[in-house]
């Protein structure tokens, strides 16, 4: 069984009363050494230490519920969700039943309980993953209303792969979601190049998305020093990369000046940014790739990514994880009330999964907000297309 797979859940009160047969409330710090009897009883590998539980039930973004007896002492079963900043998804991080009580509805009821209890911190979405040989478990999720969207290589502590699920537990959301690929980068400041290629390969299967191509992209179109660290890309930078791999590229930036400057202290540093954002324009001025002066509108980009763009978006990393970082993402689809994006960025140290990053519904205001950066409200959008014959 699986992280996420075997553990089920019912209908519940976070008081701990009665839904059902089932008495469901929220875990405490007493419970753990129940809670840690289930988790050896359940998974012979990626399992939850006590440290992990306590952090989870104190500091951790997360809700965990227990079933139990109805004097809540006997715990029976438990299911945890854990929450994003700023945007309405939750995930099913991990649900467990104890092995005598298997069978009797108490994951069921754990799950429907999960899902209230996202409903009440304003998700939309919940995710899981699942073991990829585990069809019961899936069976049992798909009865619940959920649907696979993609898989993990190697998910697991023993390699075994996963499979990513997930439901709309909010009604009236129906998402126009395309099938942009996902890419995790694999080093701190290879943002923008994970970005690209995500957005070539929804367009050209046959584009690489592999480490090397990551730091090929990266040397290419890095401004070489930032505020501290390794250079990020800056957006001419990775429109010249996108365009010398033979596609279509718009450039929308009401930046003025040159990009990341004013962050560098060193006059020495800034000199060498300015130097290469000049040998940027410079090359940039030999292609076809369009330059425009000004800020992309949200119906223009989801105009653009309806007639077959994948709009690549600087933003702002705060709204999602409280970095103050710029940062780069890859919008995949739009709704009436959401934008859509894979953020490349996945935080292992935060038990986070690539499931976290993908399709990460962020409502339109708080994009818009993500989507600009500075006091002066700068922005910068790329559009990547197939390049016309």
């Amino acid at each position: 069984m699986s992280r996420a797979a075997n553990k089920k859940r019912s209908k519940k009160d976070r008081s701990g009363t009665a839904a059902g047969a089932h008495v469901i409330r929220t875990a405490r710090p007493e419970d753990i050494p129940a809670l840690l009897m289930i988790e050896h009883q359940s998974f012979p590998t990626d399992r939850l230490s006590q440290r992990s539980f306590r952090y989870m039930l104190s500091k951790g973004n997360a809700v965990t519920l227990v079933e139990t007896d109805r004097e809540g002492r006997d715990v029976r079963g438990y299911a945890m969700v854990s929450f994003h900043h700023n945007t309405p998804m939750a995930r099913l991080y991990s649900i467990a039943v104890a092995p005598r009580w298997r069978g009797k509805g108490v994951g069921r009821a754990l799950l429907r309980a999960a899902e209230d209890a996202a409903r009440d911190k304003s998700a939309a979405y919940m995710r899981l993953e699942v073991r990829a040989e585990d069809k019961d478990t899936q069976a049992f999720y798909k009865s619940m209303g959920y649907k696979p969207f993609g898989t993990h290589s190697q998910y697991y502590d023993d390699n075994a792969d996963a499979v990513r699920m997930d439901k709309i537990i909010a009604p009236g959301l129906a998402p126009n979601v395309t099938r942009v690929p996902y890419y995790r980068q694999r080093l701190d400041f290879t943002c923008g190049p994970a970005a690209v290629m995500m957005g070539m390969h929804a367009l050209d299967r046959k584009r690489p998305m592999t480490a090397i191509e990551e730091l090929r992209i990266w040397r290419e179109a890095t401004t070489i020093f930032m505020t501290q660290g390794h250079g990020g890309c800056s957006p001419q930078g990775l429109a010249l990369a996108a365009w010398k791999r033979g596609f279509d590229v718009e450039l929308y930036t009401n930046e003025r000046g040159v990009p990341f400057v004013e962050t560098v202290r060193s006059e020495i540093k800034r000199d060498v940014i300015r130097a290469v954002h000049e040998d940027f324009l410079d090359e940039l001025s030999k292609t076809e790739v369009a330059l425009v002066p000004r800020a992309l509108t949200f119906v223009q980009m989801r105009a653009k990514f309806d007639a077959g763009g994948i709009p690549i978006v600087l933003v702002s990393s705060y709204q999602f994880d409280r970095r103050k970082e710029l940062h780069w993402v890859v919008v995949t689809g739009f709704d009436d009330t959401y934008v859509y994006v894979h953020d490349p960025y996945v935080d292992i140290a935060a038990a986070k999964s690539q499931t976290d990053r993908m399709h990460i519904p962020v409502p339109q205001r708080i994009f818009d907000r993500m989507a600009r950066y500075g006091k002066q409200h700068k922005k910068a959008v790329l559009i990547i297309k197939a390049r016309k014959k």
